[in-house]
């Protein structure tokens, strides 16, 4: 929402107060995803729900400066302690908890206090992005999955092996709890099941309009969390649980279309892509490594993205290669025409998922402006090409580490254009305090640092 119709809020949160009293609700939990990956939150009694959501709740501007450790860092567009912004819950998004009972949530918007947007509002940068989109006649399909480790209450990972009936078996009643969970909160499960490193597990739900799709993220990973605890257990989301282990992705799906038309099925290009989804993947593959102070936003992530680990190092685009940042998975014949995707793996859950929905859809859109083209795609693991092999295919590492990442960003005028100058420096202003603050650990401190935070 661009401009507040206070009295029109006020009367649609009295309705929707009305409805989560009847069912049963105490207390709404406001959300809003932070520049370091963290969800804040504040939290109102339903009674209250009207007020928020004409006048809304108050809220520092200096979460936009908090690292993931809670360290409030500086930056170019930093206040301190001065001045207020208001979180208005977004009252079509409201959601009724199936744990903790009594609860239901809302994702925020930030305004000031006069009623304008926050510049630095990831959620309505995000919805800009599908603006922009559609302004050029399409329009966008999302989906995250999300891979997360279960312990025991000391740590331990659950046991089981990579994949395995029997770890599922040994928890069917927590994956049947969460599933109903999810449920009930209208999110559309599509997969549940064993990963490959220990105690780990993934999830897949349906893809949905980009925004929603990052509230759903969101949705999910606390749902998650809520449940591992009604359990008895801890999950944790961290990029890498232990050093040498495999871990956790965030990887995302997305499909382009125009009107009814999915744009990444049925072309003349490779595979059936069509010239707009060659550009629109074009755009993000030429971007991966800006994108990565995005999407891999943590000094915790250049742990994950080795080679030989499923996770996206180089960058190459192929056919369902799992070891390419950028993939296009086609689906079986007859579902293509709704199925296909473009898959980005090189991303994990320490990303703000409204910051990466904006993202990939601006780097899109700039391979649409410069009619790019995707490359060749390449059908073996990149790792193995020879330098030679490799300069001829164009394939070289990914960024390394966050400060190249950064370096990277701060390079890219189309993402920073996009983001606006504002939140473009600020990000980076985080990413270089958590640099600081946690660059010089040794691998097995910083997973242990991190390990519990996202």
């Amino acid at each position: 929402m661009s401009q507040l119709d206070r009295a029109e809020l006020s009367r649609r949160g009295t309705e929707a107060a009305a409805r989560l009293g009847r069912a049963g609700v105490e207390l709404v939990a406001l959300t809003f995803v932070d520049n370091s990956g963290i969800s804040r939150v504040k939290a109102v009694p339903v009674g209250r729900l009207a007020a928020a959501a004409a006048w809304g709740v108050g809220a520092s501007n200096s979460f936009d400066f908090f690292l993931c450790t809670d360290t409030i860092t500086d930056g170019a567009y930093s206040r301190g302690p001065v001045g207020d912004l208001r979180l208005h819950p977004d009252l079509d998004a409201l959601t009724v908890l199936a744990s903790p009972s009594g609860w239901a949530w809302a994702p925020a918007l930030k305004y000031d206090q006069e009623g304008a947007p926050h510049p630095q509002d990831a959620r309505a940068l995000a919805a800009s992005a599908v603006e922009r989109l559609a302004e050029r006649g399409y329009s966008a399909r999302m989906a995250f999955e999300t891979e997360w480790v279960v312990t025991d209450p000391d740590g331990d990972p659950l046991p089981g092996p990579a994949y395995g009936y029997s770890r599922l078996a040994g928890n069917a009643g927590y994956l049947r709890a969460l599933v109903s969970a999810l449920d009930s909160q209208h999110v559309e499960v599509e997969q549940v099941h064993p990963e490959y490193a220990a105690g780990q597990f993934e999830l897949s739900v349906a893809a949905a309009d980009p925004v929603r799709a990052a509230d759903l993220a969101v949705l999910t990973r606390e749902t998650i969390r809520t449940v591992t605890a009604d359990h008895g257990l801890r999950a944790s989301f961290t990029p890498k649980f232990a050093p040498g282990g495999v871990g956790n992705g965030g990887h995302v799906h997305l499909s382009v279309w125009d009107g009814s038309r999915n744009l990444c099925s049925g072309g003349d290009g490779r595979f059936g892509l069509t010239a707009e989804a060659s550009s629109f993947g074009a755009g993000i593959l030429a971007r991966l490594p800006a994108l990565l102070a995005v999407g891999a936003p943590s000094v915790l992530s250049y742990l994950r993205l080795e080679p030989h680990h499923w996770a996206g190092a180089f960058t190459a685009w192929g056919l369902e290669n799992r070891e390419a940042p950028l993939r296009l998975i086609r689906g079986a014949p007859g579902e293509r025409d709704t199925a296909a995707n473009l898959e980005v793996k090189c991303f994990d859950l320490t990303a703000n998922p409204y910051l990466v929905v904006a993202s990939l859809l601006f780097a899109g859109l700039a391979g649409l402006d410069s009619g790019a083209r995707l490359p060749e795609p390449v059908d073996v693991d990149p790792g193995t090409l020879s330098p030679e092999e490799a300069t001829a295919a164009g394939v070289t590492r990914l960024p390394r580490s966050l400060a190249e990442a950064v370096a990277a960003f701060e390079a890219d005028d189309a993402l920073k254009s996009a983001f606006g100058p504002e939140l473009a420096t600020t990000l980076m202003d985080v990413r270089r305090g958590e640099i600081a603050e946690l660059g010089s650990l040794d691998a097995e401190a910083l997973c242990s640092a991190m390990r519990w935070l996202h």
